[in-house]
This record gives structure tokens, sequence and C-alpha cells, in this order.
């Protein structure tokens, strides 16, 4: 909150949003220039603005060499303008969507963020000759007793280590809460259901629970079905000022980004817990930080685009986010209904009250890392504006998107549709609507 005499902070919007069809590796002839392009094409012609109105560009790759992102952005127009690249690991594109949010607040008054990616099978680490930035991670892990290196033939180490992080939270939560196997089946269905309805998921394969589980085991309880594949792909957003906004009439495209944080890792990530390695306690104080700044609860939000690298960190986040308490991840699932919405299509509400990845999340869309946090961020802008088809969630007004990179960084979001009628300083009495 400002203080007495502050200018208060900028409104920052965004008023358009692009994405391309996420891709399993191989499977399509392009490359990230490719992928950029028709991506921020289409976020610029959503909002109806020219490049040459983009005064400063925020692009995100992991897999790339340096300036990658002016080879990418090159593509939509040369016009001098600063592009900065950025790399957080899986969380890069909301990182991306961060900065471009900070340059507005700044003082720019249009902003492009454009994530993308092309990938091989599996997560890599380029150099070998230098410290791996997850060595802490890593080392937490071998403290903890669990043995490092490949899990199978199939896997290299970094993505092996990866999965028995999330697979060893998750044995943890069994033992303490009594979760089962069968819950986080449930939710990797949900998801692919969802999935089904989105034109542009990588996989769209429905799978019932059993199914889930009777696949290939990768680290009990993780089967391959309730992993994210990696992907191919890009996705984009037009960020501006209010005043850009109403100078160019677009009302009916704006979302408010009505508050955003990053958490990195605290000593908690090293305590000694498997929860915590994941990026637990840094959801957390993310979540905490944005509802506590937008006067928001959790309640107050309708729709959420969560990391479900695996299904049993979608669950873990239920809990980090403030959606039942610890523990009980497994009873909300447990409470999932289907509702009809009028588009044809259906979404899945649990704990009565919230839709949880109905893009399909990463286990649906693929996992193009650079890309994904932005893929989110269109994702809650689609449904906020009503646009997201078979998938949409009926009369959503408040939209949070939790994106993690492990390394590490959580960023948090909170949007809300614009409404000329209603102020800033009045977010806080959504609740009471």
């Amino acid at each position: 909150m400002a203080e007495r005499g502050a200018k208060p902070k900028r409104r920052v919007f965004v008023v358009g949003v692009g994405m391309t069809k996420f891709q399993l590796p191989h499977t399509r002839k392009w490359d990230y220039p490719d992928m950029g392009r028709e991506a921020g094409e289409g976020a610029l012609r959503d909002a109806g603005v020219h490049y040459s109105q983009v005064e400063a560009a925020v692009a995100s790759y992991c897999y790339g060499q340096s300036t990658s992102g002016q080879r990418a952005v090159y593509e939509l127009g040369l016009t001098g303008v600063p592009v900065f690249n950025v790399n957080n690991h899986c969380s890069s594109g909301s990182t991306a969507l961060m900065m471009a949010r900070l340059l507005v607040m700044g003082g720019y008054d249009c902003t492009l963020a454009l994530g993308f990616e092309k990938m091989d099978h599996g997560l890599s680490e380029v150099f070998e000759d230098r410290a791996s930035p997850m060595d802490r991670h890593v080392g937490s892990l071998e403290h903890l007793g669990v043995g490092t290196g490949p899990l199978s033939s199939r896997m290299n180490a970094i993505t092996s280590n990866i999965i028995k992080m999330f697979a060893y939270a998750a044995q943890d939560h069994c033992r303490e809460h009594g979760t089962t196997k069968e819950h986080f089946a449930k939710i990797a269905s949900k998801n692919r259901r969802h999935g089904m309805n989105n034109p542009r998921a990588a996989i769209k394969q429905a799978l019932k629970p059993q199914e889930i589980l009777s696949k290939r085991m990768m680290c009990e309880p993780i089967t391959v079905a309730m992993a994210a594949p990696t992907g191919d792909g890009a996705a984009a957003a037009v960020v501006c000022s209010e005043e850009f906004m109403k100078k160019h009439h677009l009302e009916d495209k704006a979302v408010e980004i009505l508050s955003q944080h990053m958490s990195t890792d605290t000593p908690a990530s090293f305590n000694h817990n498997f929860l915590n390695l994941c990026g637990y306690a840094m959801s957390q104080e993310a979540s905490r930080r944005c509802l506590r700044d937008a006067g928001l609860s959790i309640r107050d939000v309708d729709i959420v685009e969560l990391h479900d690298c695996f299904s049993p960190n979608e669950l873990f986040l239920y809990e980090a986010l403030g959606m039942c308490p610890e523990g009980k991840g497994g009873d909300l699932i447990d409470s999932a209904e289907w509702i009809p919405n009028k588009s044809g299509g259906e979404v899945c509400r649990i704990g009565k009250r919230w839709v949880v990845n109905p893009s399909g999340g990463l286990e649906s869309k693929g996992h193009p890392i650079g890309a994904t946090g932005l893929g989110q961020c269109a994702e809650v802008n689609w449904q906020l504006r009503g646009l997201a088809g078979k998938r949409q969630v009926e009369s959503c007004k408040v939209g949070l998107q939790q994106n993690y990179g492990i390394g590490g960084a959580v960023v948090v979001t909170l949007y809300k549709r614009y409404s000329p009628t209603m102020a800033h300083t009045e977010a806080n009495t959504l609740s009471k609507l």
C-alpha cells in the first residue's frame, strides 16, 4: 500500500493475448522465430495494436542463445525498441509478464511480453563445466536420503531428479495426510478432460483415473500420465497503461493485473522438507501477498491456472494457495463436479467455488517452459473476457495464475476484467458481489 502522500501505483492492463498451439517436440517443422511471430502477431491483432506502438519488449526462453529474444521480436518489426531477455526456468513466461508490467508502472505506455521455447524430450543442462543452478536442490535430495541420477535409460539426471522431488513430496503427503494416488489420478483425469476442449493443447486424449494409474510408473506415485510433457510453442501479451487503454478505446478487451508477486527460495526451501523443495512455501507467500495487495481472499477468485508440472503439485497448490487447509487437498478434488456451460462444453468445479486449469493445464497443453507462464496468462484473459468457448467458466470475474520455476522462482498474478464503473480502490468489495 502506498505511503501517505505517495503517488498511487499506475494501473496496468493486458489488452491482447496470442498463443500458438503447443506441440510435442519434433512434431512440427518450425523454429522459435516462427513461434514468436505467430504468438506476437496474434496478441497484437487481438489488441488492435500495431507493433510500432509497442515501446519495449520482454522475451522469455530457456533453451536459446543470448539475444534470441531480439531474433524472435524482429519478426514483428525493426523499430529499435528495447528488448529484454529473461530466463527463470519454468516461470520465465510469468517473469516476462512481470517485467512488462513493471515497465508500464515505471512510465512506458505499451509493452509486449513474448515467451517461446523449442525443446527436446525432457529437460537438460547445457553447461557441464560450472555449477548447476539446481545444485542446492539436488544436494537437499541427497541429504534427505534420495539417490540422484537417472531413473531409467529413458531419462537424464536433471529430469529424473525433478521428478523425484515431486514424487517424494507426494509420498510424504500420502503418509502424513492419508492422500492416495487415486487423488492424483483424479487431477490428471480432470485436466485431460478439460484439455479436450482446448484447440491449442498438445494432448487431446481423455483418460479415466484408472487409466492414468495404469500408465508407466516414473517414480512412485507419479505415472507418465501425471506428468506435463515438454513442448514447442509461444505465447504473448500486450501490456499497457490505463491512459493507453482508454486513448485507444480498448476497454472491452482490458483485463487489469490487480497484483503480482514473485518469491524466490528462502531457507525454508532447504529445510529438509520435500514439499518446500518443490516451491510450496514460495507459492504460499507469493499468493498471500497478491491477495493482500488486491484486498481479496481466495474465495473471491473464480478461476485458477496453476503449475501442474505433475498432478501431485496441483494438489499441493490447493493448500498453498489457501483453497483448503493443509492436508485436505484430497478432499478438495473429491468434491469435483462437472458443470455444463452455455457453449456446449463443461468445466470441473471444486469446493463449489473454483475451476482449476480450465485450459487443461500443463498436463494437456504441454510445457514449452519459456512460454508456459504467458500461455496461462492467455487462458485467464480469454476466460475473463468470455472467449474460452467450450471450456468457458460462466460469469467469472477474477482469475489467479501461479507459475513455478525450479531453481527457483514463483510468480503469482491476480487479474480482473476491467469495469469502467468500478474504481481500482473498490476492488476489495468484490467479495460482496
